[in-house]
């Protein structure tokens, strides 16, 4: 395992000056996103131009994109917005190997039109899991033909809120080009801090060996989003799991700001090198 960060963090005018920011935190591995190149996460073509001088500004700079974020609001409840949804993530899906990488992530959206992070009551319906499972399995479709792989991350307020959703995700696609995003602060109810270990054991139990990115973040007890190292998580616990599914990728940092970075890199850097040492 090795740390890893949303290059995004990083958003200083161009893609030269973010990826040299990130090579000067010390990172060697990055999740990608497209608004870095000017333009949206998600936009609806890309050019196979763009994503070359992607890939060849990261390999100057020694980073590996270990994914590319393609997130958009699979279960929007209007069917034209999760249609233009689908048809953008083709493109970045197809556009992906030249980009540098074979991972590309999504989450599965919520019946909130504004907001597809927030929680709505719908989300829970046989309506939203019928919608949302039909964009995942047309998005596993596009990602078996170009042989990229889909990673979905469970979130509270999402579609697929927590592991046991995600497993039923999993069991009704049944294809090795999805697989799982897995990020701790998104599985922890806010208030419920205090059942980590049950409500990660749970997880890693049901997804362990699906996993094809880790995600770090950190939380309060009221359910704040912090960066790695400020909050409460047990990381020890977390990067052990990891660990003890054999998971071999990158740890990959978000949700801070510029200033944190250096403390969280050291932050998470301890609790891999302690887990590499106890394996080892």
């Amino acid at each position: 395992m090795r740390p890893g960060i949303f290059a995004k963090t990083f958003a200083v005018g161009s893609l030269e000056a973010s990826l040299d920011r990130v090579v000067d935190s010390g990172v060697g591995t990055i999740q990608f996103n497209l608004a870095l190149t000017g333009g949206p996460s998600l936009p609806p073509d890309v050019p196979a131009d763009l994503a070359a001088w992607v890939r060849e500004s990261a390999h100057e700079r020694g980073l590996e994109i270990a994914a590319v974020s393609g997130t958009y609001n699979m279960a929007h409840p209007e069917p034209r917005m999760r249609r233009r949804g689908l048809q953008a993530l083709a493109a970045l899906v197809a556009a992906a190997p030249t980009l540098g990488t074979r991972v590309v992530t999504l989450c599965t959206g919520s019946r909130d039109a504004k907001d597809m992070w927030r929680w709505h009551p719908d989300n829970a319906s046989s309506e939203a899991w019928a919608d949302m499972l039909d964009a995942v399995t047309s998005a596993v479709a596009i990602a078996e033909k170009h042989d990229v792989v889909l990673g979905i991350e469970p979130e509270r307020g999402n579609v697929v809120a927590d592991a046991t959703s995600a497993r039923r995700l999993l069991d009704q696609i049944d294809s090795r080009h999805l697989r799982i995003v897995i990020d701790p602060a998104n599985l922890i109810r806010p208030g419920e801090l205090d059942r980590q270990e049950h409500t990660l054991g749970e997880a890693f139990e049901l997804l362990g060996a699906e996993l094809v990115l880790a995600h770090a973040k950190d939380l309060l007890a009221d359910g704040t989003v912090v960066a790695a190292g400020l909050g409460s998580l047990d990381y020890s616990r977390y990067i052990s799991l990891l660990a003890r599914c054999r998971y071999a990728g990158a740890v990959v940092l978000h949700g801070l700001e510029p200033d944190e970075v250096a403390r969280s890199v050291a932050f998470l850097t301890s609790h891999l090198e302690r887990q590499a040492t106890e394996v080892g």
